[in-house]
């Protein structure tokens, strides 16, 4: 993984390295200037990766036009659903 340091500069680390890094051993990276400045926030990281092309099947498109309001619809209006004949004084 990239670890990125105080100075802004990024340095590779394993996680059995980045679980034994000590303060110290930050400041000593530091003070030798290692390490390297990405201009890409997206250096090794899974979007670099990600080769998979998008398929679009559109089979499932209806092959008329349909108007939005005359598409039948599962819900319950809520009128049916809360009795507000009742009195809410509690």
């Amino acid at each position: 993984m990239y670890y990125q340091l105080p100075t802004g500069k990024t340095v590779y680390l394993t996680l059995e390295e980045y679980l034994d890094l000590t303060d110290a051993d930050i400041q000593y990276l530091v003070s030798i200037d290692y390490g390297e400045s990405h201009l890409n926030p997206f250096v090794g990281s899974a979007v670099e990766s990600n080769k998979k092309e998008k398929v679009y099947d559109f089979d499932y498109l209806p092959l008329e036009d349909y108007d939005v309001n005359d598409i039948a619809s599962d819900d319950q209006p809520f009128d049916d659903i809360i009795d507000l004949s009742d009195s809410l004084d509690i």
